[in-house]
């Protein structure tokens, strides 16, 4: 899997795809949804959506995939393989979505959370597939929130294809198992081949699993926060383990901002064109915090 893309710049989003099966453009087909890497601290959450024609489920489930999480790496590895291949039968595509685009989306001034992101995304997979000219006329889903919900969503979305969202999916259907395979096998490389724009010193590439309960993880972050500037952008800064860790061992910063509406009050917008005559203002907190004031002659 090729992700020199997403190693030129780590700091946004990135797509990848096999070439579509002829057949898939011929021939009806099912297109599974999943991903890897929500949960973790560390590192981006991937997004990967794997079809094939009906008349070859067959031969998907032959391969023996199945959800990522019960494989070994090696055997995810040995399976995407496989997959790779059968060029014939199977085509894939993944979104890859970094730890900075992740945070800054849920901190921004507009909230984007983090389930709004993930159906965006597969949403946007789905649509991509179609703009290929595969011929999906089934779509299953392993669920994010509510799978009622998220499943009327998708069906307003593609009307015209049969949706269905289900909790463990990937345990369900092989097509959502072997994109979660494609999925873990992202993401793993990804973390595994991360490229460091920060100068850290004694870089320690041993994470842990990169969830926020483990151990070994909570003592990379502590051993790779800049008390300044805060984490390598391998970090989501916005999981409460990584805020945790910045209040404790980051230094404090005060913002200087600017007057409030405490200080003017709320007013009428009309009140600005009417001649009420000259009105005391108080100084900006920053000049009386400083014993500051307008020079009127020199």
């Amino acid at each position: 899997m090729d992700l020199s893309e997403l190693e030129k710049d780590n700091t946004g989003r990135s797509r990848l795809s096999s070439p579509v099966p002829a057949v898939c453009r011929e021939e009806p087909c099912v297109l599974g949804v999943d991903e890897a890497g929500r949960g973790p601290v560390l590192g981006p959450m991937v997004y990967a959506i794997c079809y094939c024609p009906e008349s070859r489920l067959a031969d998907l489930e032959a391969l023996k995939v199945a959800d990522s999480k019960t494989l070994s790496e090696s055997e995810r590895d040995r399976l995407f393989a496989k997959m790779e291949e059968d060029q014939d039968l199977v085509g894939w595509a993944l979104d890859v979505l970094s730890p900075n685009l992740i945070s800054t989306s849920m901190l921004g001034r507009v909230k984007y959370n983090l389930n709004s992101l993930s159906h965006d995304t597969a949403t946007g997979l789905i649509q991509y597939a179609l703009d290929q000219g595969v011929k999906v006329t089934q779509v299953f889903v392993d669920t994010v929130g509510l799978p009622e919900m998220y499943q009327k969503r998708l069906q307003q979305r593609f009307p015209e294809i049969t949706v269905m969202v289900k909790a463990k999916a990937d345990a369900l259907y092989p097509v959502v198992s072997a994109a979660s395979i494609c999925a873990k096998v992202a993401r793993d490389q990804a973390v595994k081949s991360w490229q460091f724009v920060e100068k850290l010193q004694d870089l320690d590439a041993d994470y842990g699993s990169g969830y926020p309960n483990d151990p070994k993880t909570k003592a990379w972050l502590r051993r790779h926060v800049e008390p300044v500037f805060g984490f390598p952008q391998l970090v989501r800064f916005s999981w409460r383990t990584a805020q945790a860790i910045l209040e404790k061992e980051a230094e404090g910063v005060t913002w200087e901002d600017s007057a409030t509406e405490e200080q003017e009050g709320h007013r009428r917008i009309t009140s600005y064109f009417q001649s009420e005559g000259p009105r005391a203002r108080a100084p900006h907190r920053y000049f009386q915090e400083r014993g500051l004031e307008s020079a009127t002659a020199l």
